[in-house]
């Protein structure tokens, strides 16, 4: 007894799958008698293959997984039930593309400075793939190339600043960088499949010092009057660091044009007055001020210089000053609705200029100064005095949501002095919001996808959506809209989506549903996104075997084919494979694990090997056949199926050849076929001749209803005769009117009295014909009616019969006398 080495080799190498025949034993015995087969596994490690002992099929039953288990040792033997032979095998389980990458060291945050070199390194993203060969090799690429400012080194996940681009800190203080890792792809199923996976790099930038300092509130004018006192202020410069991430000191200096007049204190920036006015050599000085970075280090760093313009005052000639309803002010506020009308005055805003100098030193200009094109000021020119008038001049400018505060300075400056006094006023207006912004979603669409079998009240997922008026008017509320929300509910508040607490989602009756969701605010302002909800297919449907399935007739060569189909919607789940329970009374078949076609064995040729297999010679088998889906965990069915095996010789036969065939080894089967075919003709024939009886009874019954003339036959004539009758039969019957009483008028000029009694008609003279011997006398048949010759007719035309009844009667009256020359026949 021997078992070829060659299996556990070859079955090494094979790519296993679930519920498939993956490889078959071969044994033989020197002696020739039949042997079985065997296969055990340790007690520590799964049972995952099952072999059939008569054939030696091994088949998996347990799904495998490399990446927990590469090799599986078995011990797998032959018996001639005395003997026993046992080999022990390594199972190579090869892999298949079922693992997606798998980011490590998430989350990825890097800081990057402002002023890194375009080209630079900054960060390395690293994914890895349990599968081997292509399936476990990993590429990246960045999801959005084109609107990034880096690039993806495809091999080694190195994310890198693009070429020619920088990083700004004043622009964008974070990039947010998605990256994919996509393995190689590979079979899985009998498919080819690739996996990715995908996750965020946060590059978060970091001020340097690449600005200079920015003034704020240019530009800058003081002025100093003859009665100044050495040492007071004048005005005061202000200037920031243009790197807001990491400002750095900053201090004030003056330039060389002041002559000593002036002198400014270096961290606040204020221009005091060191000398007095009647000392002063010009009436009018430009002085600048430079402005100094210091560096966390100490040392100097970014400088900005700003001019500033100081003029000597006489006091014959006064500046404007503006006034409010209590005094000289110089600063105005009011609260204002955004977006107001075109043309609207700002009547909260009571301002008064005055310039208290005669003639042409009390005209000057009025000028707004601030955000350009919201208002405009009125009167743009002034002598002495004015009222000022700030009006809308662009409403759609004006908005809560990009400006909560408007500061502009309205400007006074003298026309036509040498000096060119001026003053300025604050004006703020605090804008107050309006609801005049629709809620907008995040996204135009969302998409979600949740199993078939969640539970009813399950979350789907949350949409958002954002108002950005404040207060009632940015309050959103959220309902469903369209005819595939029916299933679904959304919570008016948080926006989250869940099923109907008594839904039952059915992937197999809908996949997908498709509707609106609606975010409203107080004021009926909306606006709508879509939803797209696709549903999981779970395996929750067994598979289910045709009507067709319980008998087939197998001709030899030929496959008889079963089919199962499974009512799930996606692969794998409604995929079938096949397989062979029981087999009654050998197993001589072969099934396709993924097309259910049935086939004998290579071995079985003829029906006389199926003859010799079987121990009674039958040629009928008994089948449990198993359809079961690849879903996990795998829904299965069983079915009886019986096979009748035959060949085409047999079906060639004529149907009599073909059943004695079939029954030469059964005789009494032939001899009850037969009986139970006399049988029915016997019964067949009976039903017959009694029907034929029961007609032809009616058909000859007449009842007497008048008198009727008799007439005598003729003694039998010959065969001359006969031919008579057969020429003028229809005359004589003709011969024959049935007389009804006469009606009261008559056609023509006759007397009323009755009509005259009926007489007979004569008998035509009978032929020459031979005498016969021994002929029967003829009798004639009683027939109902009344017989009269043909009366003339009125008319030239025939008249028909009076009524249905009458002609009816004639009618019946002609047959019988047809009949009964036929019947006498047998007389001449």
């Amino acid at each position: 007894m021997r078992l070829d080495p060659q299996a556990a080799l070859a079955l090494g190498l094979l790519r296993l799958c679930w519920g498939s025949h993956v490889y078959t034993l071969n044994g033989t015995d020197p002696e020739g008698d039949p042997v079985s087969y065997q296969i055990s596994f340790d007690p520590s490690s799964r049972n995952v293959f099952s072999v059939d002992p008569n054939f030696g099929n091994i088949t998996l039953v347990e799904e495998l997984d490399r990446e927990r288990e590469d090799e599986i040792e078995a011990i797998i033997s032959i018996s001639d039930s005395l003997n026993l032979v046992a080999e022990k095998v390594v199972i190579l389980v090869t892999d298949a593309n079922d693992e997606a990458p798998r980011f490590i060291q998430e989350p990825y945050i890097v800081h990057v400075p402002e002023d890194t070199p375009p080209g630079s390194s900054i960060l390395k993203v690293h994914a890895v793939d349990k599968d081997t060969g292509s399936g476990g090799s990993v590429t990246y690429f960045l999801q959005n190339m084109q609107s990034t400012k880096f690039a993806m080194d495809r091999h080694s996940g190195v994310l890198r600043l693009k070429p020619g681009t920088t990083l700004d800190y004043e622009k964008a203080r974070a990039h947010f960088v998605t990256v994919v890792a996509k393995d190689g792809g590979g079979r899985l199923r009998g498919a080819d499949v690739m996996f990715s996976a995908t996750t965020t790099v946060t590059v978060n930038v970091e001020d340097v010092q690449d600005m200079a300092p920015i003034f704020v509130g240019t530009p800058y004018y003081g002025y100093v009057y003859e009665d100044t006192i050495p040492g007071s202020e004048v005005l005061t410069v202000a200037a920031m660091d243009g790197d807001r991430g990491k400002p750095n000191h900053i201090l004030y200096s003056l330039m060389s044009e002041s002559d000593g007049a002036f002198e400014i204190n270096e961290t606040s920036g204020t221009i005091s007055i060191t000398q007095s006015p009647a000392q002063l050599q010009r009436e009018v000085y430009e002085l600048h001020v430079q402005v100094t970075e210091v560096s966390s280090a100490g040392s100097p760093a970014a400088q900005a210089i700003v001019p500033v313009t100081i003029r000597i005052v006489d006091l014959k000639n006064h500046p404007p000053t503006f006034y409010g309803e209590s005094g000289p002010q110089n600063k105005f506020e009011q609260s204002l609705y955004e977006h107001p009308p075109q043309g609207e005055i700002l009547r909260g805003l009571k301002i008064t200029v005055n310039d208290s100098d005669q003639g042409a030193n009390a005209k000057f200009n009025l000028r707004l100064v601030g955000p350009g094109g919201m208002f405009r000021v009125v009167p743009q020119t002034v002598l002495n005095e004015a009222q000022v008038t700030i009006i809308v001049e662009n409403s759609a400018a004006i908005d809560f949501e990009k400006f909560k505060v408007l500061t502009f300075k309205l400007l006074a400056i003298e026309v036509n002095t040498p000096e060119k006094f001026s003053s300025t006023a604050d004006v703020v207006i605090q804008l107050l919001d309006t609801n005049d912004n629709v809620p907008k979603f995040t996204s135009h669409y969302y998409i979600a996808r949740i199993p078939e079998n969640v539970p009813g009240g399950s979350n789907v997922l949350a949409v958002t959506a954002v108002d950005p008026d404040t207060g009632p008017w940015g309050e959103v509320k959220y309902s469903l809209y369209g005819s595939g929300a029916d299933l679904f509910l959304i919570h008016p508040s948080t926006g989250v989506v869940y099923t109907q607490p008594w839904a039952s989602l059915d992937a197999e009756a809908t996949a997908r549903y498709n509707f609106y969701v609606k975010a409203e605010d107080m004021e009926a302002r909306y606006s709508l996104a879509e939803v797209f909800v696709t549903l999981l297919d779970v395996n929750d449907h067994y598979p289910q075997f045709g009507k067709s399935i319980q008998e087939k007739t197998m001709v030899l060569g030929t496959p008889v084919k079963i089919e199962a189909t499974d009512q799930d919607a996606e692969e794998p789940n409604n995929l079938v494979d096949y397989s062979i329970i029981r087999v009654e009374p050998a197993n001589v078949f072969d099934i396709n694990a993924h097309t259910g076609e049935i086939r004998l064995k290579n071995s079985i040729r003829s029906l006389e090997s199926l003859h010799n297999i079987t121990p009674n010679g039958v040629y009928t088998w008994s089948l449990e056949v198993q359809a079961k889906d690849r879903g996990s965990p795998s829904l299965s069915t069983t079915a009886s199926l019986k096979i009748d095996i035959t060949d085409t010789e047999m079906l060639s036969r004529s149907p009599m050849d073909a059943f004695l065939m079939q029954t030469k080894d059964n005789p009494m089967k032939a001899v009850g076929v037969l009986a139970g075919i006399m049988a029915i003709i016997v019964a067949v024939t009976v039903l017959v001749s009694t029907a034929t009886f029961w007609h032809n009874r009616k058909s000859n019954k007449v009842l007497p209803v008048r008198r009727v003339l008799r007439k005598r036959p003729s003694p039998a004539p010959g065969t001359v005769r006969i031919k008579w009758l057969k020429f003028n039969r229809t005359k004589v019957a003709a011969k024959f009117v049935l007389r009804e009483d006469a009606p009261n008028g008559n056609c023509n000029s006759q007397s009323q009295g009755s009509p005259p009694p009926p007489r007979a008609p004569d008998p035509p003279p009978p032929p020459r014909m031979v005498p016969r011997t021994a002929a029967a006398p003829w009798a004639v048949p009683t027939v109902s009616g009344s017989l009269s010759p043909p009366q003339p007719q009125c008319s030239s035309k025939p008249k028909a019969l009076g009524s249905p009844m009458q002609s009816a009667l004639v009618a019946e009256l002609r047959q019988k006398f047809e009949k009964n020359n036929v019947a006498s026949k047998p007389y001449f």
